[in-house]
C-alpha cells in the first residue's frame, strides 16, 4: 500500500478508514519529517487503538466528507497523497461520490491516492461502480499484482490525480 508513494517530496499526507493503525506505522516510518500527516477514522474505538499503537500520528474522530475543513485546521493547503482502508465496494453510490469528490478538491494535480480491494467486490454492483469512478476521476489507475496470501485476495488501486 505505501511502497510507491512518493515519500521524498511529499509534504502533505492524508489517511483514510486506518483502522487499527497497520498501514499508519507504515506511513510515520515514511514520513519525510517535514511533511504534516493525519488520520480520519469515524470509530471511537478504532480511534484509541490507532493513537495507542501510533502516538505520534493525528488521529481525527470525523468522517472523510469533511477533509476540506480537516486539512484547512491541521494547516494543509494541498494533499499529495491519500491511503486509504475504507471498504468501499460496501458503500452506496452516493457515498462513493461523496468521498471522492471531496478528495479530488484537495488531492493536488499529480498526486497520489492509493486503495485496496478485495477480487470478490468487484462482483458487487458497488465495486465495480467504484473502479469505474476511479477510471473516471484519475488520470491514472493501476491495479497491483494480486496479494493471494491475503485472505480474502485483494490488490492495490494506485491512481494519480
Amino acid at each position: 500500500m505505501v511502497e510507491e508513494i512518493d515519500w521524498k517530496n511529499a509534504r502533505g499526507v492524508v489517511e483514510y478508514g486506518p483502522g487499527t493503525g497497520v498501514f499508519t506505522a507504515e506511513i510515520l516510518a515514511r514520513l519525510d519529517p517535514a511533511a504534516k500527516f493525519f488520520a480520519i477514522e469515524r470509530s471511537p474505538a478504532l480511534c484509541q487503538l490507532v493513537r495507542q499503537r501510533c502516538p505520534r500520528a493525528t488521529v481525527l474522530e470525523e468522517t472523510v466528507e469533511n477533509v476540506e475543513r480537516l486539512c484547512e485546521q491541521q494547516g494543509i493547503a494541498t494533499v499529495d497523497a491519500v491511503i486509504c482502508g475504507l471498504p468501499w465496494a460496501s458503500f452506496p453510490e452516493t457515498l462513493q461520490t461523496a468521498c471522492l469528490d471531496a478528495m479530488l478538491r484537495v488531492l493536488r494535480p499529480g498526486g497520489q491516492f492509493v486503495t485496496f480491494a478485495y477480487w470478490q467486490g468487484l462482483l458487487l454492483p458497488a465495486g465495480r461502480r467504484f473502479r469505474d469512478r476511479l477510471q473516471d476521476r484519475f488520470s491514472e489507475v493501476q491495479t497491483s499484482p494480486t496479494a493471494w496470501r491475503n485472505l480474502p485476495p485483494a490488490f492495490v488501486y494506485r491512481c494519480r490525480h
